[in-house]
């Protein structure tokens, strides 16, 4: 499997972007990634998430980037594609406290192979506060995510 990695900071942006490529069709990750009630069994990242998916319907999520650490938010849904997209804006507080734009995005390769790309944008007066989280521990939880998708994927 091949995976990428790439953080890119300044003083109020933090951008994460990770990806994997699954020997899997589209559908059949997309399948698994909107499984929501089964995240409990494998996802060591997004431990619940619940919420229509459609845009605008607001999410109910914990995420849990680290052993020690967790937090649960309503991001609203901004852009769907069903079998490609997912985009969800959290925020905490107003706008420009911290406002992270999550992406899923799924790619077919070829019939049976696709490319997972996982990204978030992260802007705001508290970036500063959490640059270690959002740089480091984010971005792993992310490739840990996408490699535990992998496996639930092909394991279908």
């Amino acid at each position: 499997m091949t995976t990428t990695e790439s953080v890119t900071a300044s003083t109020f942006r933090v951008e994460i972007e990770t990806s994997i490529e699954i020997d899997r069709p589209a559908a059949a990750v997309w399948s698994a990634l909107v499984d929501r009630d089964s995240y409990p069994q494998w996802n060591t990242f997004i431990r619940s998430w619940t919420g229509d998916l459609a845009v605008g319907a607001r999410q109910l999520v914990r995420i849990e980037p680290t052993e020690t650490s967790g937090q649960t938010f309503r991001p609203r849904i901004t852009d769907l594609e069903p079998g490609h997209l997912l985009v969800w804006l959290g925020r905490v507080g107003v706008p420009g406290v911290l406002d992270g734009r999550h992406r899923f995005e799924i790619d077919a390769i070829d019939e049976h192979r696709c490319r997972l790309v996982h990204s978030e944008v992260l802007s705001g007066a508290l970036v500063p506060v959490f640059r270690r989280m959002l740089t480091v521990d984010t971005p792993a939880a992310f490739s840990r995510m996408n490699a535990d998708l992998a496996a639930r994927a092909v394991a279908a």
